[in-house]
């Protein structure tokens, strides 16, 4: 037996399905194999589709043309990003033509400048708050007077705290390592983050969407899949961008997806996604724990293998050290990451 029984695809228990971008549909500005075709299929069958994501560096439009333009057709409201995100919020607490100092892209800006604030840059023109978004021209002189209106009293808002932003060439510096440096001079957190894993992207999507259920889709553990759980809908984690499996077996409880697949073709094929976790032994393998880790005999799929290694490892804090015990196991592990 398989830890997903029978021949039902994921996708058809769900209503709307809400995408991560960055390292699900892509990569910085290329489309990732499958998923100009993954959301065709969606759009074919009538599906409902929206969009989340951490990255402040675009506007809604704007990401919604980027996808148009790689063959994935998208409205501006189908998109939600943190900078939006973070203007509301600010339009909703402060007067109208209030001044921001804005540390990020012209993206941040204009969606500030759109709910009726005025964005600043030096704390000698008094902001009223100071939101900080990821932009690759970020330097010294932008944290600076960040630093200095913060310490003024301005209220500290950070569209997102991701680490990294994932990229052909290797993860890269996101907006989180930004805000470490701010968080460091000032010796405290943000008084607000307002993007994933925060749970409001995802309850404004399945709210726009109405009635039915939501399936969540990301690629990071620590900003899409905690999110997702935050906001109370079941999630799939795809392998295709941050997150890899020695992180998921190390997941700490409100890190740990309902389903995981390789890439988004587990959406439509029951073949092609496992949920987490199953049981020690199934579809053929036999995950034990061992002295140094876990231990993995039999024979099957690997994402049952990785079914079966995540019940160990959520129930036992073995972390995810993995031996094999078989030939099968080998090759498993080597399909997971896992080889030595």
């Amino acid at each position: 037996m398989t830890a997903r029984a029978g021949n039902a695809r994921l996708v058809d228990g769900y209503t709307l399905v809400v995408f991560d971008l960055d390292g699900v549909i892509y990569l910085i500005d290329r489309p990732i194999p499958g998923a100009v075709e993954a959301v065709g299929r969606l759009h074919a069958e009538g599906r409902s589709v929206a969009y989340a994501t951490n990255n402040a560096s675009r506007r809604s439009s704007e990401v919604a043309d980027l996808l148009t333009g790689m063959g994935v057709p998208a409205r501006p409201e189908e998109v939600l990003t943190s900078a939006a995100a973070t203007a509301e919020l600010l339009r909703d607490r402060l007067p109208t033509g209030a001044p921001v100092l804005v540390v990020g892209a012209e993206a941040l800006r204009a969606e500030l400048r759109a709910v009726g604030l005025r964005p600043v840059t030096t704390v000698d023109e008094n902001p009223a708050a100071v939101a900080q978004g990821y932009g690759p021209d970020v330097g010294w002189a932008d944290l600076a007077e960040a630093s200095l209106a913060v310490r003024a009293g301005a209220p500290w808002y950070a569209t997102n705290t991701d680490r990294t932003l994932p990229s052909p060439r290797g993860p890269l510096p996101g907006n989180g390592s930004l805000v470490a440096v701010l968080r460091t001079a000032l010796g405290r957190d943000p008084d607000v983050v307002v993007g994933k894993p925060e749970p409001a992207l995802f309850t404004t999507a399945a709210r726009r969407a109405g009635a039915g259920r939501t399936l969540v889709v990301g690629d990071r553990l620590d900003t899409d899949i905690e999110g997702a759980r935050r906001a109370g809908l079941d999630c799939l984690l795809v392998l295709t961008g941050v997150s890899d499996v020695p992180e998921l077996l190390a997941a700490p409880e409100r890190r740990r997806p309902t389903y995981v697949s390789t890439d988004l073709v587990g959406l439509f094929e029951p073949a092609e996604v496992v949920r987490v976790p199953g049981e020690p032994d199934v579809g053929g393998w036999s995950a034990t724990v061992a002295d140094d880790g876990l231990l993995l005999d039999g024979a099957g799929r690997p994402l049952d293998a990785l079914a079966a290694l995540c019940a160990v490892a959520w129930s036992t804090g073995a972390g995810a050290r993995v031996r094999a015990a078989s030939p099968a196991a080998e090759r498993a592990l080597s399909a997971l990451g896992l080889a030595d």
